[in-house]
């Protein structure tokens, strides 16, 4: 019976879903927006749609499963993650309106578009895209495994993990087509009212029902698990998450979160560079709550003692389905899904629009139908996901492994080079090449952390090192064999805290189709 309660109430929540994606495009089929209208909302979101969305970065299957897990086995280390959003929104103050101001004067779609406008070469778009599809996959496989995890748990075991995946798979796959970032968007105002409200209830009820109150929990905590209140937490310094490592990869997923293309595609969808800066401004106090499941992790060690492995990522919701009644079960796991729905949507949509644009385009008769090729290309992504969830799991968790720093690996080529023209396409990719390849290297060999410091932020030095070597060492760019003589105002990037905030100038480029606006779908395929 329980199950079935639980199973009924997540059933309706899916439904309800597809449905808000189906409501969040109608009446849009005729704005004549194409794949901008379904990649970034028609660049039309305002703030409150800006910051759900956005805020689903901070809120992912990792929120309900991985952070419980990880103050489950280590304690304060977990704290990084709380560390390295707030600052990166600080970066993304800066970085966000200046994107966003680039890519709106040029009609880009995302980080491909804007790295082969800047350097006049669309097999460059090309190639980053093919280069960041491999690492956002294993996101979308971690969603996909995420949610067939509590699809399985708040059915009581009645639903198979395997099931769990598919309905992941189907539900997402099924809004994300039809109604884009817009979807996204709609949907991620009833995953935030889910989120806010259960983890605001867990804050209070699990203390409380098993402890007596936070006092006794934490006394608790002081007497017998002192090592998960500091760093380097459970592990010890052999664990290898010390001051160092907290530090270092905090700076490094900072910057890096600012680029990443899933951020990216919510930066270009705002209606204003202004909404950006006021999102940047209230987004670290989203990430309040995140408290709560690392705190409660913590709290399931005296509950369900000796959780191993994966299983410690149940720490959570062992709590949950032990005590509480079956239709609450069935709205926690919904919030939990949705936390693996909206992100892996938009991870999907991402790699859909990258290929649609800066791959497939490159074939001319496909070139007038870009969302419809990249709608296909999210289906295709989606099943690789799933088909490898099945099939070969580990090879996509290794991935993931890498794939946050192996992405950091394109911050010199993106943000150095919109405020950098020196910088040529040899040094970016000569760049690029080393940094990968010593992210690899050193993840692969299991020397990450190496020195106690995470192996990304050494790739990014030795990447911005060659890059800016191998510039200075090499002759300036040019383009079909002769000097790049673009104006600076076409390739670079303006400050973004130098103006008044007045947009109409980037508004009235966009609507003239002047030079700029011109050679830029000419160097983006499109």
């Amino acid at each position: 019976m329980n199950a079935l309660v639980a199973t009924s109430v997540f059933g309706l929540f899916m439904v309800a879903t597809v449905g808000l994606g189906l409501l969040a495009v109608r009446g849009r089929a005729g704005t004549g927006g194409g794949l901008a209208e379904w990649s970034v909302g028609g660049r039309s979101l305002g703030a409150v749609f800006i910051w759900v969305l956005m805020a689903g970065e901070s809120y992912t299957s990792f929120s309900y499963l991985g952070a419980a897990g990880w103050g489950y086995n280590h304690g304060a280390p977990v704290l990084y993650v709380v560390a390295y959003m707030s600052c990166g929104y600080a970066v993304g103050y800066v970085v966000g309106p200046m994107l966003w101001r680039y890519a709106r004067r040029h009609d880009l779609v995302g980080i491909t578009d804007i790295i082969a406008h800047r350097y006049g070469r669309p097999w460059l778009g090309a190639l980053v895209a093919v280069l960041a599809t491999v690492f956002l996959l294993p996101y979308i496989q971690l969603q996909i495994t995420g949610m067939g995890v509590v699809v399985s748990v708040i059915s009581y075991g009645t639903i198979s993990l395997e099931l769990g995946y598919f309905v992941a798979f189907a539900v997402t796959t099924g809004f994300v087509v039809v109604s884009g970032l817009r979807g996204s968007a709609w949907v991620s105002v009833l995953k935030d009212v889910l989120v806010i409200g259960t983890l605001g209830f867990l804050a209070v009820y699990v203390p409380t029902h098993y402890f007596d109150g936070y006092g006794p929990l934490l006394d608790r905590l002081l007497d017998e698990k002192r090592a998960w209140l500091t760093l380097p937490g459970a592990g010890g310094e052999a664990g290898g998450l010390g001051t160092a490592w907290f530090a270092t990869t905090s700076l490094l997923n900072a910057l890096t979160v600012v680029i990443f293309p899933t951020t990216v595609a919510g930066y270009l969808g705002a209606r204003s560079a202004d909404a950006l800066r006021r999102n940047a401004i209230w987004l670290p106090a989203y990430n309040v709550l995140l408290f709560v499941p690392m705190l409660l992790g913590m709290a399931a060690i005296f509950v369900v003692p000796g959780l191993a492995g994966a299983d410690s990522n149940l720490a959570l919701f062992r709590l949950v389905v032990d005590s509480l009644p079956a239709w609450a079960v069935g709205i926690i796991g919904v919030a939990a899904a949705l936390s693996s729905v909206v992100p892996m949507a938009v991870f999907m949509l991402v790699i859909g629009t990258m290929w649609g644009r800066s791959v497939l385009s490159l074939v001319p008769r496909l070139r007038a139908r870009q969302k419809g090729a990249a709608q296909v290309v999210v289906v295709a992504a989606g099943v690789i996901a799933l088909v490898m969830t099945y099939t070969v799991p580990n090879t996509l968790v290794r991935l993931s492994l890498i794939s946050y720093e192996a992405m950091a690996q394109l911050l010199p080529m993106l943000l150095l080079g919109l405020v950098w023209r020196r910088l040529t396409v040899v040094g970016g990719l000569a760049g690029l090449a080393v940094g990968v390849a010593t992210v690899c290297s050193l993840v692969f060999s299991g020397h990450d952390p190496v020195w106690g410091i995470n192996a990304g932020i050494v790739a990014l030095a030795a990447n911005l090192v060659v890059a800016v070597g191998v510039t200075y060492a090499g002759s300036p760019d040019r383009l079909d064999g002769r000097p790049d003589g673009r104006p600076d105002a076409e390739v670079l990037a303006h400050d973004s805290l130098a103006d008044d905030g007045d947009d109409g100038g980037d508004d009235r480029d966009a609507r003239d189709g002047g030079a700029g606006a011109a050679s830029s779908r000419g160097f983006s395929a499109g």
